[in-house]
């Protein structure tokens, strides 16, 4: 309770002197300076436009837009039951339980209880008698907040927690991505293991014919075991594609939360082309990049815990009040002569800690440092994620339309060498060199289309899902900064 002087005034001079000090308390300011600033424009496409941060907007259904409904499915399922998610999304629960424990600190706090003792002795009891004294009452405390640390705190721990939702929205992303990824590998093995076997088929035909003429006395020996080969090491390479199958079978499933026993890809014949990007992609860069947002949300957090910290040196002042009955005498317990009641208000600074308090500081602005490192790190990644994926679509095009050229030489080349070897205008290595080529271009050709579909799923991954027109983009800086983003 607080003291009443002689001159019949309370003593403020504790809670002056404490709202002087909170003048004192202040965070410290935003970290701008070590993030990169946006360049002008993307090295590989477009021009800039600045665009206002959203990185809350919804990043839709941005699959579909391969037009594939057994990859819908598979992505709904892995949204229902993947394993990453799931630790993601308690991840969240956890922190946003820790915003309301928070936030808890900084609201009356009241509770009830009830008691007995029993006291004897000359030093307990007036009579130096043994006694039971029973007691029942409420108390009530609650702190005022004159320096910010309790607030602080709770801004912290939302942040934390905004910081929790934005990586489940990079968990979703990444695993949704990991789904299409996946599959589409899978699809492009099929087609690959098709040609495999029609390449193996061929093989066989040239193997009868050249056994046919062996036996016939027109090839020697030499022309059969030559065959046996090709067919043999292309048999090889058909089992090495079942192997990889198998193991992207099983990764899917384990994507979809499933037992990859139970699961299975039936094998189609796979066509289509990955979705055409805009020419100039609309205002986004980033702006549904969860994981720049987590970065920047966890760096914001530690922002704030070093303010706390420092109002570690300040004092606090806490308000508490109780009342209730008690008696010697449990009859007498609720009787209005047995009621007790007391207020009071403490003022408490520590004055020596061992240096604890500075130590936490110094902590708390190491985690900062280490912070902002990370989202500085993000933001780099971040960009080079899409100049990569910019990059590769554009290499790949260019890529595909040389291999298909180079698909068709080869072909005609083999057609041709069939007719000759046939005829016996050429000897065998010719023919075999030209199914050779062909098979390893046509093989090269759907290497190059499974890029194509990784590299779109990638790009729309970094854009942080799909290029949706719409006026989107994230705040890369904190206090308001925005950064511009590409836009038509």
């Amino acid at each position: 309770m607080t003291s009443r002087p002689k001159n019949g005034r309370w003593s403020i001079a504790p809670l002056l002197l404490a709202l002087v000090l909170a003048g004192c308390a202040s965070a410290p300011p935003a970290l701008t300076t070590s993030i990169p600033a946006a360049p002008a424009a993307y090295k590989e496409q477009g021009s800039w436009t600045v665009a206002k941060p959203a990185e809350s907007q919804p990043r839709g259904e941005w699959w579909k837009a391969f037009g594939d409904a057994t990859l819908d499915g598979f992505v709904e399922r892995a949204a229902s039951n993947n394993t990453s998610i799931a630790q993601a999304a308690a991840r969240l629960a956890q922190a946003r339980a820790l915003v309301r424990a928070t936030d808890a600190d900084r609201s009356l706090q009241v509770g009830v209880g009830a008691g007995v003792t029993r006291q004897g002795g000359g030093v307990a009891t007036a009579s130096g008698t043994a006694g039971t004294l029973s007691s029942v009452g409420a108390n009530l405390s609650y702190e005022l907040d004159l320096f910010g640390r309790l607030a602080k705190n709770s801004n912290a721990a939302a942040l934390d927690a905004a910081s929790r939702e934005a990586l489940l929205q990079s968990t979703r992303l990444l695993v949704q991505a990991d789904v299409a990824r996946t599959y589409f590998a899978l699809r492009a093995i099929d087609n690959e293991r098709a040609l495999v076997r029609d390449t193996v088929a061929a093989y066989a035909g040239t193997l009868r014919l050249t056994e046919s003429r062996f036996r016939a006395g027109d090839v020697a020996e030499l022309d059969v075991a030559r065959v046996r080969t090709e067919v043999a090491a292309t048999q090889s390479e058909a089992l090495a594609l079942d192997r990889r199958r198998a193991e992207l079978e099983h990764a899917l499933a384990v994507l979809m939360g499933e037992l990859p026993s139970n699961f299975s890809v039936a094998e189609i014949d796979w066509t289509g082309a990955p979705p055409a990007i805009p020419a100039g992609l609309p205002s986004t860069l980033l702006a549904r990049r969860p994981d720049v947002s987590a970065a920047q949300g966890a760096m914001l957090a530690a922002q704030a815990r070093v303010g706390v910290a420092q109002a570690a040196w300040f004092p606090s002042l806490s308000l508490t009040a109780s009342g209730g009955y008690a008696s010697p005498e449990l009859g007498d317990l609720f009787k209005w002569s047995a009621r007790a009641w007391s207020v009071g208000a403490l003022l408490s600074l520590p004055v020596f800690d061992g240096g604890r308090r500075a130590a936490g500081i110094q902590s708390a602005a190491a985690q900062l440092d280490g912070a902002a490192a990370s989202y500085r790190e993000q933001v780099l990644v971040a960009f080079k994620d899409v100049e990569d994926q910019l990059s590769a679509r554009r290499l790949l095009n260019a890529q595909a339309d040389v291999q298909a050229q180079a698909v068709e030489s080869a072909s005609r080349a083999t057609l041709l060498s069939d007719s000759r070897y046939r005829n016996g205008l050429v000897s065998q290595l010719e023919l075999l060199d030209s199914r050779r080529s062909e098979a390893s271009n046509r093989r090269q050709a759907l290497q190059v289309r499974a890029a194509q579909f990784q590299a779109t799923v990638g790009l729309i991954s970094a854009l942080g899902g799909g290029w949706d027109s719409g006026d989107v983009s994230v705040s890369l800086m904190p206090g308001g900064t925005e950064i511009a983003s590409q836009g038509r």
